[in-house]
Protein backbone atom coordinates (compact mmCIF):
# COMPACT_ATOMS: atom_id res chain seq x y z
CA UNK A 1 0.00 0.00 0.00
CA UNK A 2 1.11 3.75 -0.87
CA UNK A 3 0.87 6.48 1.13
CA UNK A 4 -2.18 8.99 -0.13
CA UNK A 5 -0.81 12.16 -1.85
CA UNK A 6 -2.26 15.34 -0.41
CA UNK A 7 -1.46 18.16 -1.29
CA UNK A 8 0.31 20.18 1.78
CA UNK A 9 1.64 16.61 3.59
CA UNK A 10 5.29 16.04 3.36
CA UNK A 11 6.47 13.62 0.14
CA UNK A 12 7.01 9.64 1.50
CA UNK A 13 10.60 9.04 1.00
CA UNK A 14 11.81 6.30 3.41
CA UNK A 15 11.21 4.35 6.48
CA UNK A 16 7.22 4.12 7.68
CA UNK A 17 3.87 5.82 7.28
CA UNK A 18 0.49 5.66 7.87
CA UNK A 19 -2.78 7.48 6.87
CA UNK A 20 -4.88 7.73 9.74
CA UNK A 21 -8.54 9.37 9.07
CA UNK A 22 -11.74 9.73 10.10
CA UNK A 23 -15.21 11.19 8.66
CA UNK A 24 -18.52 11.96 9.62
CA UNK A 25 -21.80 12.84 7.51
CA UNK A 26 -23.61 16.09 8.34
CA UNK A 27 -26.66 18.11 7.09
CA UNK A 28 -26.02 20.86 4.84
CA UNK A 29 -27.01 23.77 7.69
CA UNK A 30 -24.86 22.27 10.53
CA UNK A 31 -21.64 21.37 8.89
CA UNK A 32 -20.88 25.20 9.17
CA UNK A 33 -21.70 25.45 13.07
CA UNK A 34 -20.09 22.12 13.47
CA UNK A 35 -16.63 22.78 11.60
CA UNK A 36 -16.48 26.08 13.95
CA UNK A 37 -16.28 23.80 17.22
CA UNK A 38 -13.83 21.67 15.39
CA UNK A 39 -11.41 24.06 14.39
CA UNK A 40 -11.56 24.95 18.29
CA UNK A 41 -11.02 21.58 19.74
CA UNK A 42 -8.12 21.51 16.54
CA UNK A 43 -6.15 24.19 17.91
CA UNK A 44 -6.39 23.67 21.44
CA UNK A 45 -3.75 21.50 21.70
CA UNK A 46 -3.13 21.46 25.47
CA UNK A 47 -6.85 19.83 25.43
CA UNK A 48 -6.11 16.97 22.87
CA UNK A 49 -5.96 14.45 25.54
CA UNK A 50 -9.96 15.39 26.44
CA UNK A 51 -10.68 14.18 23.11
CA UNK A 52 -9.54 10.49 23.77
CA UNK A 53 -9.22 9.45 27.08
CA UNK A 54 -6.12 9.49 29.74
CA UNK A 55 -4.63 6.22 28.29
CA UNK A 56 -3.55 8.15 24.92
CA UNK A 57 -0.88 10.88 25.33
CA UNK A 58 -0.65 14.34 26.78
CA UNK A 59 0.03 17.32 24.71
CA UNK A 60 1.12 20.67 25.77
CA UNK A 61 1.98 23.69 23.60
CA UNK A 62 5.65 25.66 24.25
CA UNK A 63 6.26 29.08 22.47
CA UNK A 64 9.13 29.64 20.56
CA UNK A 65 11.19 30.37 23.39
CA UNK A 66 9.97 27.29 25.30
CA UNK A 67 7.07 29.17 27.72
CA UNK A 68 4.00 27.51 27.98
CA UNK A 69 1.42 28.65 26.57
CA UNK A 70 -2.26 28.48 26.13
CA UNK A 71 -3.36 29.66 22.64
CA UNK A 72 -3.78 29.22 19.17
CA UNK A 73 -0.66 27.64 17.79
CA UNK A 74 1.85 29.26 15.76
CA UNK A 75 4.59 28.33 13.17
CA UNK A 76 8.07 27.53 15.30
CA UNK A 77 5.70 26.44 18.39
CA UNK A 78 6.48 23.36 20.07
CA UNK A 79 4.79 21.02 21.28
CA UNK A 80 5.70 18.81 24.32
CA UNK A 81 4.62 14.66 24.18
CA UNK A 82 3.74 12.62 27.44
CA UNK A 83 3.24 9.47 26.04
CA UNK A 84 2.48 6.38 28.65
CA UNK A 85 5.27 4.43 29.44
CA UNK A 86 9.12 5.60 29.37
CA UNK A 87 9.97 8.72 28.10
CA UNK A 88 13.03 10.18 26.74
CA UNK A 89 15.43 10.10 29.34
CA UNK A 90 17.75 12.87 27.53
CA UNK A 91 14.56 15.09 27.93
CA UNK A 92 13.30 14.57 31.18
CA UNK A 93 10.52 11.73 30.38
CA UNK A 94 9.37 13.68 27.23
CA UNK A 95 8.86 13.46 23.28
CA UNK A 96 8.90 17.09 21.81
CA UNK A 97 7.98 18.41 17.87
CA UNK A 98 8.28 21.58 16.09
CA UNK A 99 5.61 22.89 14.18
CA UNK A 100 6.95 23.73 10.77
CA UNK A 101 3.80 25.09 9.13
CA UNK A 102 0.60 25.71 9.69
CA UNK A 103 -1.16 25.66 6.30
CA UNK A 104 -5.00 26.98 5.34
CA UNK A 105 -6.59 25.87 1.91
CA UNK A 106 -9.80 27.14 0.91
CA UNK A 107 -12.01 26.76 -2.88
CA UNK A 108 -15.58 26.66 -3.12
CA UNK A 109 -16.21 23.09 -2.51
CA UNK A 110 -13.85 22.68 0.77
CA UNK A 111 -11.57 24.42 3.49
CA UNK A 112 -8.81 22.21 4.99
CA UNK A 113 -6.60 23.52 7.64
CA UNK A 114 -3.12 21.42 8.71
CA UNK A 115 -0.75 21.49 11.62
CA UNK A 116 2.89 20.07 10.28
CA UNK A 117 5.13 19.30 13.02
CA UNK A 118 8.70 17.29 12.91
CA UNK A 119 10.75 16.01 15.52
CA UNK A 120 12.88 18.30 17.48
CA UNK A 121 15.20 18.69 20.41
CA UNK A 122 13.69 19.79 23.68
CA UNK A 123 13.79 23.77 23.41
CA UNK A 124 14.59 24.12 27.32
CA UNK A 125 17.60 22.69 26.61
CA UNK A 126 19.79 25.40 24.78
CA UNK A 127 23.14 23.49 24.48
CA UNK A 128 21.54 20.39 23.11
CA UNK A 129 20.54 20.03 19.56
CA UNK A 130 19.93 16.00 20.09
CA UNK A 131 16.62 15.63 18.84
CA UNK A 132 14.39 14.19 21.82
CA UNK A 133 11.72 12.25 19.96
CA UNK A 134 11.46 8.20 19.02
CA UNK A 135 11.47 9.44 15.29
CA UNK A 136 13.93 11.04 13.90
CA UNK A 137 14.83 14.94 12.42
CA UNK A 138 13.32 13.51 8.70
CA UNK A 139 9.78 12.43 10.39
CA UNK A 140 6.49 14.54 9.99
CA UNK A 141 3.15 14.30 11.20
CA UNK A 142 0.53 16.30 9.26
CA UNK A 143 -2.16 16.76 11.73
CA UNK A 144 -5.83 18.02 9.16
CA UNK A 145 -9.43 19.10 9.42
CA UNK A 146 -11.50 19.79 6.64
CA UNK A 147 -14.90 20.52 5.64
CA UNK A 148 -16.77 20.18 2.26
CA UNK A 149 -20.57 20.06 1.16
CA UNK A 150 -21.48 16.85 2.92
CA UNK A 151 -18.79 15.87 5.79
CA UNK A 152 -16.27 16.72 7.77
CA UNK A 153 -12.85 15.37 7.61
CA UNK A 154 -10.16 14.58 10.56
CA UNK A 155 -6.29 13.37 9.75
CA UNK A 156 -2.96 12.23 10.89
CA UNK A 157 -0.46 11.63 8.37
CA UNK A 158 2.51 10.58 9.11
CA UNK A 159 5.17 10.28 6.83
CA UNK A 160 9.24 9.21 6.86
CA UNK A 161 8.91 7.55 10.14
CA UNK A 162 12.34 6.07 11.34
CA UNK A 163 14.27 5.54 14.66
CA UNK A 164 15.86 8.05 16.66
CA UNK A 165 19.47 6.22 16.46
CA UNK A 166 21.51 9.77 17.59
CA UNK A 167 20.94 9.15 21.17
CA UNK A 168 22.41 7.52 24.41
CA UNK A 169 22.03 3.49 24.08
CA UNK A 170 19.76 3.38 26.74
CA UNK A 171 17.26 5.58 25.03
CA UNK A 172 17.85 3.78 21.27
CA UNK A 173 16.41 1.23 22.62
CA UNK A 174 13.44 2.73 23.71
CA UNK A 175 13.17 4.57 20.40
CA UNK A 176 13.19 0.98 18.84
CA UNK A 177 10.80 -0.24 20.36
CA UNK A 178 8.20 2.60 20.39
CA UNK A 179 9.34 3.32 16.59
CA UNK A 180 8.41 -0.64 15.52
CA UNK A 181 5.06 -0.33 17.40
CA UNK A 182 4.50 2.57 15.43
CA UNK A 183 5.40 1.50 11.77
CA UNK A 184 3.58 -1.85 13.06
CA UNK A 185 0.06 0.44 13.10
CA UNK A 186 0.02 0.95 17.18
CA UNK A 187 0.86 4.47 16.73
CA UNK A 188 -2.40 4.69 13.70
CA UNK A 189 -4.39 3.13 16.53
CA UNK A 190 -3.72 5.65 18.97
CA UNK A 191 -4.33 8.56 16.38
CA UNK A 192 -7.54 6.98 14.86
CA UNK A 193 -9.18 7.34 18.60
CA UNK A 194 -7.88 11.33 18.76
CA UNK A 195 -9.13 11.94 14.96
CA UNK A 196 -12.65 9.79 16.39
CA UNK A 197 -12.69 11.97 19.21
CA UNK A 198 -12.06 15.27 17.42
CA UNK A 199 -15.92 14.66 15.52
CA UNK A 200 -17.97 13.20 18.23
CA UNK A 201 -20.34 15.81 19.46
CA UNK A 202 -22.32 13.53 21.60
Amino acid sequence: MKPKSIKGVPRQISGGFHDTESEKQFAPELLPLKFEILKRRFFMINHWQSYCGSAFAAFKLYDSNAGPVDRDPQKGDFIRIDIPGPGEPEARGYDWVEILEICYYQDSFSETIMIICKPSRDPKNKKSSHIAHFYSSKATSTFMISKTSSHLKTAVYGRNESPNFKAKFIDVIRNLLVAAGGIMGIAKIQWKVLTDGFLDFE
